[in-house]
């Protein structure tokens, strides 16, 4: 049997962020590689890769570097979809498989539960079944008493949703030439064309088999997805300080922390974990970290900085700042006073402009969303829901009140498109 995991399509809802969702780190690792070890305690050791052309380099270098496995790559030109994905590796379905989302965050039961059904019953496909209390973007799974699928559809629409059971695309097809075959009858004009080749299947009488899942899910579906990301790795991490950190006996340690290898925490700063530490970083004097923070490699938190329920990428500086329930991207820096609100005085939830709407993240507290290479003067005040497109200045001074695109300079509140390609030249 093999694992395919799906890394061709394009995360459009993450900008500024990246779009390779799966190349998220959490404690020091990209989320491919946590899923790759779960394959691995799985007991499945040959992978394949469905890539685009802009990160196969990248997904190859972590195949690579994963012991013990052995892997195959394919990639798909254009982002249309799992059965356009499934085409583009067709070369590569000449086995059982188990078709994986690196996007999802799921423990390795729902592996093992698939492995353990096909070991137990007879059909064609077995897909992973997990229930919801409230509506989910994604598809929904009708069954039969048995645990048969019965009917399948995909983003159905609030109020229509044919069940409470909604598809993780952890899937396992014992025949993928069959599958591919109905899929390649399928007309539609929805991006729809792998479920509605399932749903063909149970018409023809094929069997397909829904696998109950009730563990932790977590879909990374919108930027602030990441802190829920941060809080399910930190809940399931061992506290652990490296013998190479070096930290100020002055200094206050507190609550489950994860502290990498040469960091460095001086005079009177406060670790209060949850928190992880990544390789390299210092937190200087007088700093505050505390409440699920996630802290990149070789970031510098400087002095009189709080930093509280974040995400913050790779090689970042900051002095005297507040950042309080936000995503920041790499290679950032904050000028002093530089402030993220993350409330609301109506106490309402904060909304985030996701392509031409703007979406209810359903949290009370959160800050900003920055893209990488972004730079701040001082005493910059960013709103709640404010994002900051990559390789973007925000001048001294500055309430931000709306979103930046990429490249842009914002002196005041005055915008002025940037031609630059990264405000790393000048």
């Amino acid at each position: 049997m093999k694992a395919l995991f799906l890394c061709g399509g394009i995360g459009k809802r993450m900008a500024p962020l990246a779009e390779d969702k799966f190349l998220i780190k959490f404690l020091g690792k990209t989320l491919l590689e946590h899923q790759l070890d779960a394959v691995k305690s799985a007991g499945l050791n040959r992978v394949a890769f469905v890539c685009n052309p802009h990160n196969h380099e990248r997904v190859k270098t972590i195949a690579a570097g994963t012991p013990g496995i052995s892997t195959e790559l394919a990639v798909q030109r254009e982002p249309r979809g799992i059965a356009d994905t499934l085409e583009s590796a067709a070369h590569l379905l000449d086995d059982e498989v188990l078709i994986i989302n690196p996007d999802d965050i799921f423990e390795a039961s729902a592996l093992t539960s698939l492995l353990l059904a096909r070991s137990k019953h007879k059909a064609k496909s077995y897909l992973v079944g997990y229930k919801v209390k409230s509506y989910f973007p994604g598809g929904y799974l009708v069954t039969d008493e048995k645990g048969q699928l019965t009917h399948i559809v995909e983003k159905p629409g609030k109020g229509n949703e044919p069940s409470d059971m909604v598809n993780l695309l952890v899937h396992l097809h014992t025949e993928p030439r069959l599958l591919l075959k109905y899929i390649s009858r399928v007309q539609t004009d929805r991006d729809d064309r792998y479920e509605r080749a399932l749903d063909m299947m149970c018409q023809d009488g094929k069997s397909v088999r829904v696998v109950p899942y009730a563990g932790p899910w977590q879909a990374i579906k919108y930027p602030w997805n990441i802190l829920d990301g941060v809080r399910y790795f930190l809940d399931r991490a061992e506290g652990c300080i490296s013998r190479s950190a070096q930290i100020s006996s002055n200094a206050v340690i507190e609550g489950k922390v994860v502290i990498a290898d040469n960091v460095r925490i001086l005079e009177n700063a406060v670790v209060r974990g949850p928190v992880y530490l990544g390789a390299g970083t210092i937190v200087g004097n007088s700093t505050l970290v505390r409440g699920y923070s996630h802290i990149g490699a070789d970031c510098v938190i400087g002095f009189g900085t709080e930093i509280k329920g974040s995400y913050i990428g790779d090689d970042c500086g900051f002095h005297m700042n507040y950042i309080g329930d936000s995503i920041i991207g790499e290679r950032c820096n904050f000028g002093a006073g530089t402030i993220t609100a993350n409330w609301r005085f109506d106490e309402q939830p904060v909304s985030v402009g996701v392509g031409n709407e703007l979406v209810d993240t359903g949290i009370i507290k959160f800050g900003a969303i920055v893209g990488n290479n972004c730079r701040t003067g001082i005493n910059v005040s960013i709103m709640p829901g404010v994002k900051i497109g990559s390789n973007s200045f925000i001048g001294p001074a500055t309430c931000l009140t709306k979103d930046i695109t990429a490249d842009t300079m914002v002196v005041g509140h005055a915008l002025a498109r940037s031609t630059r390609k990264s405000p790393r030249t000048h």
